[in-house]
């Protein structure tokens, strides 16, 4: 497999991408559902990856109704991610092998996420990682959020990297669609979602990991 064009930057999305953090939201999410009284599924979740917070509060009240209470559902559910990540936050596999491989190249990165800068730096100052990025965009970044292209136009522009020459790394399909929608060489690392044969048809490949990543960057060096 070849890149159609060189890769000039990359862009890597944060859940399940550099975190394995979404397995965590889904459980939270489901038990808070239990002690709100309604059948929050993992189905329902995957449905919710990539979104913004106040996007999944307006899917929350179409399926619960308009006065379910979205502040205070959520306020339990981030009080119960915060206890299970304050014990262990884990980067996924390969992480450090591909930020190592892209210092020695010289190629400048990016972060484009849904989450807040205050969760970049909470979950990825643990590894101290934050500073191995050259610009992050969060949700406060933009007005327009994935599946639109904002997040990685916004990346893009901060790396002064052209989009087209900006490899992304996603795992989610909102991610995928706004990354291939800014233009950019993309690529599905799959986490709770599996690619669908319409995000397949956006992306240059498909890779179990970031191991997979890191070796198609080998070969198109």
């Amino acid at each position: 497999m070849t890149f159609p064009r060189g890769v000039q930057a990359v862009v890597f999305d944060m859940d399940g991408l550099l975190l394995d953090t979404e397995t965590v939201y889904q459980a939270a999410m489901i038990e808070a559902g239990q002690a709100f009284g309604v059948d929050f599924t993992a189905a329902t979740y995957r449905s919710m990856v990539g979104k913004t917070n106040p996007e999944c509060g307006v899917m929350l009240r179409e399926l619960y109704g308009p006065s379910f209470p979205v502040e205070d559902y959520f306020a339990r559910t981030w009080s119960d991610v915060e206890a299970i990540l304050e014990a262990e936050v884990r980067l996924k596999t390969g992480v450090m092998e591909i930020l190592d491989y892209l210092d020695a190249l010289g190629v400048p990165r990016a972060i484009a996420t849904s989450n807040s800068r205050q969760a970049v730096d909470r979950y990825l100052g643990r590894f101290d990682l934050v500073k191995r990025f050259h610009a992050v965009v969060a949700n406060a970044d933009v007005v327009r959020h994935k599946p639109h292209p904002d997040p990685y136009l916004e990346a893009a522009r901060r790396l002064n990297v052209h989009p087209t020459l900006c490899l992304a790394l996603e795992d989610s399909h909102p991610g995928v669609r706004a990354a291939h929608a800014a233009g950019m060489m993309t690529i599905m690392v799959p986490d709770i979602l599996d690619p669908t044969e319409e995000i397949a048809e956006k992306c240059v490949h498909i890779a179990e990991s970031l191991h997979v990543v890191m070796d198609l960057l080998k070969a198109a060096a």
